[in-house]
């Protein structure tokens, strides 16, 4: 893995990025808005799942899909 390769965001996983978890938190958010963490494959249901039961979650793309909006 080079220096580039995005890692998991799962706290102590090193593995490459599969996924991007767009979420937003409304309270301090604008609607528009979109936060991302990176998922391997392990780890992208437990991310999901820790989003979506705040509310959070917005929307889970493959990594070579994803494409900011504009204004994140």
């Amino acid at each position: 893995m080079s220096d580039e390769t995005p890692i998991c965001s799962a706290k102590g996983c090193r593995d490459a990025a599969v996924w991007v978890l767009a979420w937003n938190n409304p309270k301090i958010h604008t609607p528009e808005r979109r936060k991302t963490w990176l998922a391997c494959e392990e780890h992208r249901e437990h991310l999901s799942q820790f989003l979506g039961v705040r509310g959070f979650l917005k929307d889970v793309v493959r990594f070579e899909q994803w494409e900011a909006p504009e204004g994140s």
